[in-house]
């Protein structure tokens, strides 16, 4: 049995009631749930909420919504992996046991059910715990600068200032969209970003990191020239 667990609290600090903001018509999170359906993976697809607004549209677009998330893991400082393990506590006290769990982020409208089944023959490789999407950053993250109060700059890594771009590695970030786990790992709380986890990597037109409004206007832009 396989389970999908998308956390969408109801506060948000930098873009107002985010996870049911209508993108392109539609309230995000009914792309995350529709991709959960379409790909054909799972037997629940549940969104752990404590917004009774974000409860009624997510049970409206076909998930389940089982309990309302308690106040304590609701807040800023609560973790993705507090509430996927909360869920699944949630779930052995009602006697269901889920082999494989997948955290499908709710502000995920380039998530494609493809992508999902990807990821799920790939958590099932020898020594996997975790697989996660991932892409490229554009430029070589070696030669990343920060900016003061006063614009002055600082280069994060002063050794590579004479570096060529091409002679560098390249690094990869958290596409943000989809993690599977084998259950007990996510219970056990084990580190997601490690060596016992593999990347599915997405090309960079299909990844979008969605924090602020000019996030926002961005992805329904990118959306549209992908899918027209």
């Amino acid at each position: 049995m396989n389970v999908a667990i998308i956390p969408a609290r109801g506060g948000s600090q930098r873009i107002a009631r985010k996870n049911i903001k209508p993108f392109l018509g539609k309230p995000i999170i009914a792309y995350a749930i529709s991709a959960a359906h379409a790909s054909g993976c799972f037997e629940r697809i549940i969104v752990s909420t404590d917004d009774p607004e974000i409860a009624a549209i997510a049970s409206y677009y076909g998930a389940e919504v089982p309990f309302m998330r308690p106040a304590n893991i609701s807040d800023d400082h609560a973790s993705t992996m507090d509430v996927m393990t909360h869920c699944l506590a949630y779930l052995s006290a009602q006697h269901t046991h889920p082999d494989y769990v997948c955290c499908l982020y709710a502000t995920a409208p380039f998530l494609r059910p493809e992508d999902i089944r990807h990821g799920f023959d790939m958590v099932h490789e020898q020594d996997v715990e975790f697989v996660f999407s991932a892409t490229s950053f554009a430029f070589p993250v070696q030669r990343a600068i920060t900016l003061n109060h006063d614009n002055r700059v600082t280069m994060l890594d002063q050794s590579h200032a004479l570096t060529r771009s091409q002679d560098l590695p390249e690094a990869y970030h958290d596409a943000g969209q989809f993690y599977w786990g084998k259950t007990d790992a996510f219970i056990e709380q084990k580190a997601i970003f490690a060596a016992h986890s593999r990347a599915l990597v997405l090309p960079r037109k299909r990844v979008q990191d969605i924090d602020t409004p000019e996030d926002w206007e961005f992805a329904e832009a990118l959306y549209t020239v992908i899918h027209s």
